[in-house]
This record gives C-alpha cells, structure tokens and sequence, in this order.
C-alpha cells in the first residue's frame, strides 16, 4: 500500500481540475499545467479533494500511483501557489546581474557566463542572490541546478553558487594533515 498514493489532495478555491483521455488539466489564479495519466491510474473528484485510484495490484501500477499523485499534487499547488528557489554566490568579485531574460553570472572565470531562463520561470536578483520563481515545479529546480552547475562550491574557501540553506562541509586543506 502506497502512503503517497493514498493520500487525496485537497483542492484549493480558485483551483480547477479537468480530465481529458489521458491527460488532467489543471487551470488555477497563476496558470495552467498538464499532467499526463498512466492508463493504470484513475482520478475520482469529489467536492474539494481529488483521489488518485490504481486499477489493479501489479508493481507497474502501484509505481505509478504514488508518482502520479505527487506529480498532480505539484500542479496543484504550482497554479495555486508557485515555487520559489533560492541561490547564494559567495566568492570575492563574484557578480550576478539579470538582462532581460539572461542571467550573466561572473563567476572567476575570464568571460561572463549567460544563461537564458526557459520561459515560466521568472528570475531577480538582489545583491548576489538568485530568487528563480515559476508554476512547474520541475522547470523551476532543473533551472536552478543549472545556474549551480555553472560554479558548484568548493570545500576549501566556500566559493562558489549554492542553495539558500546548502550547508558546505569545509576540509582543512594542507596544514591540517599534520
């Protein structure tokens, strides 16, 4: 028994779901999103609150249910509330400006890095933090990983592009073998 599928998920107000042959649309206050359906997965709407139904007991379906839910879940709460990720970068002269849709990243390398954001995800900066905002869940941290992909920190001085509350195990470097 899956504690994931089993679970309903609660509909917010100002939420509409609609279910289309293999697909569910989901049409809230800051967009829309589709999921698609396995053929071994069912939907039961009532009132408020969405159920995620297998048809039968095989592994394939029950694979299939918890990650369905939590994936219609996501739509959710994306069209209802958004997502936020937040990144740091720490590093002497390292700089991050927003142009547009580009996010130029000066990172110590001998050239600015740009990165276009994929649209449906929104990007401001303020001092040297990222804020990357959007309504699928998905897109909003593969960007983010992305932009980190660029400088991940270092365990020596710390350098580099991290999450907000990413926590850098530091090394001692050489003195510290003696």
């Amino acid at each position: 028994m899956s504690r994931i599928g089993i679970e309903p998920i609660k509909i917010p107000q100002g939420v509409e779901i609609t279910q289309h042959s293999s697909m569910i649309d989901v049409k809230g206050p800051k967009g829309q999103l589709s999921v698609d359906l396995d053929p071994r997965i069912s939907i039961n709407i009532e009132g408020q609150t969405l159920q995620v139904q297998k048809a039968d007991d095989s592994i394939k379906a029950r694979e299939q249910w918890g990650l369905r839910r939590t994936l219609i879940n996501n739509a959710v709460q994306g069209v209802h509330q958004g997502f936020k990720k937040s990144l740091d970068v720490i590093g002497v002269g390292y700089k991050v400006d927003l142009q547009g849709n580009t996010l130029v990243l000066n990172v110590g390398y001998s050239h600015p890095v740009h990165i276009e954001l994929p649209g449906g995800v929104e990007g401001s900066v303020e001092k040297n933090r990222i804020t990357l905002s959007g309504i699928d869940k998905q897109l909003v941290g593969e960007t983010a990983a992305k932009i980190r992909r660029v400088r991940p920190p270092e365990p020596y001085k710390g350098k580099g592009i991290r999450y907000e509350n990413e926590e850098v195990k530091q090394k001692a470097g050489k003195s510290g073998k003696k």
